[in-house]
């Protein structure tokens, strides 16, 4: 892991930004979906939504929407939200303690390991076999009380978060306890949604209350393989923070983790279209500090509606068509540099 705060790296100093035909258009778009994506480990639920059998979530990874169950023996499972038969959803919202998926389309239904089990009006399709059939499967990972999951092969669980622990040990979050959930819509391509996340350079200008609570001059930058950390010093007791360090982790693609003292926020940035993008929200609570909660909503609310003013004006700039790249500040700017040049590994394929 590299500390960008005392020197600067040979790449950065020479940095841009990048092109803004990446941000723009529904080609790019579908190709961050299949290619960026689908195949990444991503944040998508608490545990505690899926804990007891029949438990299930359902939501959509690189656009492919997906479903994850507990079943009867433990075990959760991830399949395609796509039954077999026509392309119906096997669910249509989360819901707990279901014994089957039943498609919601004509009736088909699978048990909790994806395999089907009765198919109405099908007793005269000739060869056709129950036992033939099984959902599509989909990899899941449960971790810190989170669960993570990807559609299609990339890397190792265990490389994108290798280091992670050392930092945060997993019980300290195992500790917290899932509190509520929120989502912000974003008018902004998805990668300016991360491309502002991964910078403290902003926070003078656009989130003069956040400056008063981080130490601005103590801000660092951390990189991994596949990870970035920002940490500050917080640097006194709030009505939404407690005093001492802020942890902002990001996972490539597009998972962050925000671990303060007591508390813990996951967010998943998700496209709606070439510019428009959502991010959920868990919030995650040590016992006790619970009592921050309404504070913390309040404050998250705040940053949110700044950080989606400031990224809504570049999605603008970025389409005005008199952008051109621009320079990177080595100092500031090294979780975008690392970021992009991620993305530069998998844009290279489809320039």
């Amino acid at each position: 892991m590299d500390d960008f705060t005392a020197r600067p790296r040979p790449g950065l100093t020479t940095a841009r930004a990048l092109d803004p035909k990446h941000y723009l258009g529904e080609d790019w778009l579908a190709f961050d979906q299949k290619q960026v994506l689908a195949p990444a480990w991503q944040v998508i639920a608490p545990v505690s939504a899926v804990a007891e059998r029949g438990d299930h979530v359902v939501r959509e990874i690189g656009g492919v929407p997906v479903i994850l169950v507990r079943d009867e023996t433990g075990k959760l499972n991830g399949f395609i939200n796509v039954c077999r038969h026509r392309a119906g959803p096997l669910a249509l919202c989360d819901g707990k303690g279901a014994k089957r998926l039943r498609c919601a389309y004509h009736g088909w239904a699978y048990d909790l390991q994806g395999q089907l089990k009765t198919a109405p009006e099908m007793q005269n399709a000739e060869g056709f076999n129950h036992s033939d059939i099984r959902l599509a499967t989909i990899e899941v990972r449960e971790w810190g009380g989170m669960v993570f999951a990807r559609v299609g092969e990339g890397e190792a669980f265990e490389d994108v978060m290798a280091g992670i622990a050392d930092l945060v040990p997993e019980d300290r979050l195992l500790d917290m306890r899932h509190h509520h959930q929120r989502v912000y819509s974003v008018d902004a391509n998805w990668k300016v949604y991360v491309d502002n996340y991964l910078e403290g350079y902003h926070l003078p200008f656009v989130h003069p209350g956040l400056t008063q609570i981080v130490s601005y001059p103590e801000y660092k930058t951390e990189l991994a393989r596949f990870w970035s950390l920002q940490r500050s010093p917080i640097d006194a007791e709030t009505a939404a923070y407690a005093a001492g360090e802020a942890l902002y982790f990001f996972i490539y693609p597009n998972t962050m983790l925000n671990i303060l003292p007591g508390r813990m926020q996951s967010n998943r940035v998700i496209p709606d279209g070439p510019d428009k993008c959502r991010v959920e929200f868990d919030f995650y609570y040590a016992p006790g500090a619970e009592k921050r909660a309404d504070e913390d909503d309040r404050f998250s609310d705040e940053v949110q509606d700044e950080d989606r003013m400031i990224c809504e004006h570049v999605q603008k700039g970025l389409a005005c068509g008199h952008y051109q790249p621009g320079r990177l500040s080595p100092n500031q700017e090294a979780g975008v540099w690392h970021w992009q040049n991620l993305l530069r590994e998998v844009y290279a394929a489809a320039d």
